[in-house]
């Protein structure tokens, strides 16, 4: 019988305080993000009613109705590939955009930033295990990257994310999500943003747990945790 949306959230609460036991971290430093993009408006309610309050979604079309339903409850996440002519949508709407890798999507959150008066929380998203199918800037480059966009004052970076390729073993995963905590302590040393970098999301369904163990502060976890409904 297919666990209910309470006992799933229980089970991953669960594995998240004991990845954390095992890596020494205080559990309250890893923050969930129900991704709902391949479930209902009505699913997406009842996880907030269950007191999860990131949402994460990866394209407008699909978040729009959800959004326009629920936004105003939550943290609302944009965590999918961003193109420049849909920013004017999730400006102002996301809180934090997980996927800024180019200069030109740089320059149009800014533009739109600036001119809605706000300010955009971003992850810069990085490629550390170098597949070609992913998106993301390669580690070397992002330092000029980070001072490429220094003057875009309205783009507050607050941490880097990575997708690790999907393994049977998660294990081997871990020199992916180590990867990218040592970059994010390697960037602060160069002292290249106003705050030192914080955030590290990284760790989906498969592989969270090994994720929490190298420091991930946000998991983005969907199946495992809301499920997946055809159509929605």
């Amino acid at each position: 019988m297919a666990l209910t949306l309470q006992e799933r959230i229980v089970a991953v609460k669960e594995r998240v305080a004991r990845a954390c036991a095992a890596s020494g971290r205080d559990v309250h430093d890893v923050k969930v993000i129900a991704v709902t993009k391949y479930v209902s408006l009505k699913t997406v309610a009842e996880v907030l009613e269950a007191g999860l309050e990131e949402i994460a979604e990866s394209r407008w079309q699909d978040a729009e109705h959800k959004w326009n339903a629920l936004g105003d409850k939550g943290t609302w996440h944009f965590i999918g590939h961003l193109q420049t002519n849909k920013v004017k949508d999730v400006i102002g709407k996301f809180e934090y955009i997980h996927s800024l890798d180019r200069l030109s999507l740089a320059r149009e959150l800014q533009k739109k930033a600036e001119a809605a008066g706000i300010d955009v929380k971003v992850f810069l998203q990085v490629n550390i295990s170098g597949e070609d199918t992913k998106f993301g800037l390669p580690p070397e480059a992002v330092p000029d990257f980070l001072r490429e966009i220094a003057p875009l004052h309205r783009i507050k970076v607050v941490g880097l994310m990575t997708m690790a390729p999907h393994e049977e073993d998660p294990e081997l995963t871990r020199p992916v999500f180590r990867g990218l905590r040592e970059l994010r302590d390697e960037l602060n040393l160069l002292a290249l943003t106003p705050e030192p970098i914080q955030e590290l999301s990284m760790g989906m369904s498969n592989d969270f747990e090994v994720a929490i163990e190298e420091g991930a502060t946000r998991v983005r976890l969907g199946t495992v945790l809301v499920g997946h409904e055809e159509g929605a």
